[in-house]
């Protein structure tokens, strides 16, 4: 409870200074900061202005509050790594045959490694890039933040790892300042916004681009409380947990969100830094995803559908809500466009969402596709593709040849499998979708 007293002082202080002039905004919207945070297994429904009663968000709450909120926002994938290659490149990760997360260091997958990120964008744009947090997209050299544009790095490569011994989930220690393993004290998700408040402070003079990508609430399950529980490497522990140390997760990462937001205020930034804020994928084992079905690694809405969350005072209105269509990778279209780069050579999958954010554009239909692959390690989920057109949407299931139409607008949860009374629409949804693998297969494929 003090924790969110804490983070509520901190957001009326933010409050009470207001809007500058809109005048001063406009020139400044040429080179904005940007700020994208990245949640990881955070569920749909799991924060305060999604609806959720028993976990206190107040410094989300708030972001909302300040920017616009949208309710249909999607991740590129149903977990963690293809997502953030979807991010990090602007495109669809199975171009660069990612269709599934890296196994505990597991080497030669990843980015490709001849780099071309967001980050390396950014940078030839005379952006300071800075990474606090997860990486989950690569752990050869070539692969590693540094070798993918950023100039700052501190965090973990893999995808989880101990929160106060920081190690992984086989006994590897996994804590870096950027090319160089270090040893912290404390507990990560802390340790992560410290950096981030750093990175800002030390980078104020010029244009910056912060990734802060948490690695909360991911397991292994514990709260900033918890550093006497035994997690061991390689035991069943790794995975145990409730939903009381699944709250005190979130709520410490929403803590340390409030203490960057006020490093902006402080620091006279806010009014000129576009803050994004949404999750890699949906919701595991004690996270609340309603009203949606299915959870991480599905590809129902429960498992790719999140929250996502924008705020730039003065050019995004205050309190919106906003049912447009996005994806992950809609952010590193937008950031280009942010920044005065022109469109990536190698394609865009993702839009620029600048427009529905400054409310210039109406909310348009989108085309969306997913697909979920067995990777080299290891099996153990369901293989299938999915297709999101407008209101509907077509799922496809390999393992029982099964095929479930739902129209979203009246049916977000996917109970009501109407494709019996729409077969034409059905299968012009499943031409669709064997187009976009043709293409993610065989157009833009790079090569290490």
């Amino acid at each position: 409870m003090m924790m969110n007293v804490r983070c509520l002082i901190l957001l009326a202080l933010i409050a009470g200074n207001g809007f500058k002039a809109s005048a001063l905004v406009a020139s400044q919207a040429k080179r904005p900061n940007i700020v994208f945070i990245l949640a990881d297994d955070l569920g749909y429904g799991d924060l305060g202005c999604y609806g959720v009663e028993d976990i206190q968000t107040p410094c989300l709450d708030q972001l909302a509050a300040d920017g616009i909120r949208f309710t249909d926002f999607y991740a590129n994938g149903a977990v963690c790594s293809p997502t953030r290659v979807g991010f990090l490149t602007g495109r669809y990760q199975q171009r660069v045959g990612m269709d599934n997360a890296l196994y505990y260091q597991e080497m030669g997958r990843g980015l490709p490694a001849a780099g071309n990120t967001i980050a390396d964008a950014l940078k030839t744009a005379g952006f300071s890039t800075g990474l606090s947090g997860k990486w989950h997209v690569g752990y050869d050299h070539e692969r590693r933040p540094l070798q993918q544009g950023f100039d700052h790095f501190f965090g973990l490569l893999g995808g989880n790892h101990h929160y106060f011994e920081h190690m992984d989930r086989i006994g590897i220690p996994d804590l870096w300042l950027g090319n160089k393993p270090v040893e912290r004290q404390g507990y990560t998700t802390e340790l992560i916004t410290q950096d981030a408040i750093g990175f800002i402070e030390q980078n104020r003079a010029t244009p910056f681009f912060l990734f802060l990508s948490h690695a909360a609430p991911h397991f292994p399950w514990q709260g900033p409380r918890d550093a006497g529980k035994v997690v061991r490497p390689r035991t069943k522990a790794w995975q145990q947990g409730d939903r009381e140390t699944y709250k005190s997760m979130v709520e410490c990462m929403d803590a340390g969100i409030g203490r960057v937001l006020q490093t902006l205020q402080q620091l006279g930034l806010d009014d000129n830094t576009l803050v994004v804020f949404t999750s890699d994928n949906g919701g595991h084992t004690h996270s609340r995803n309603a009203p949606l079905r299915g959870a991480k690694a599905e590809i129902w809405e429960g498992g790719t559908r999140v929250p996502c969350i924008a705020r730039w005072p003065g050019v995004i209105v205050a309190g919106k809500t906003t049912g447009q269509v996005g994806i992950t990778m809609d952010w590193s279209a937008t950031f280009r466009h942010l920044a005065g780069l022109e469109p990536d050579p190698l394609g865009e999958d993702g839009v620029d969402l600048l427009p529905i954010l400054r409310g210039s554009k109406p909310e348009e239909p989108r085309t969306l596709f997913w697909r979920r692959k067995h990777g080299p390690k290891r099996k153990g989920f369901e293989e299938g593709r999915a297709v999101r057109h407008g209101r509907w949407k077509l799922i496809e299931q390999k393992a029982v040849k099964e095929r479930f139409l739902f129209d979203l607008d009246t049916d977000p949860g996917e109970t009501d499998n109407v494709i019996a009374n729409h077969l034409d629409l059905a299968n012009e949804l499943h031409e669709k979708l064997d187009h976009w693998e043709d293409s993610v297969e065989n157009r833009g494929k790079s090569a290490d």
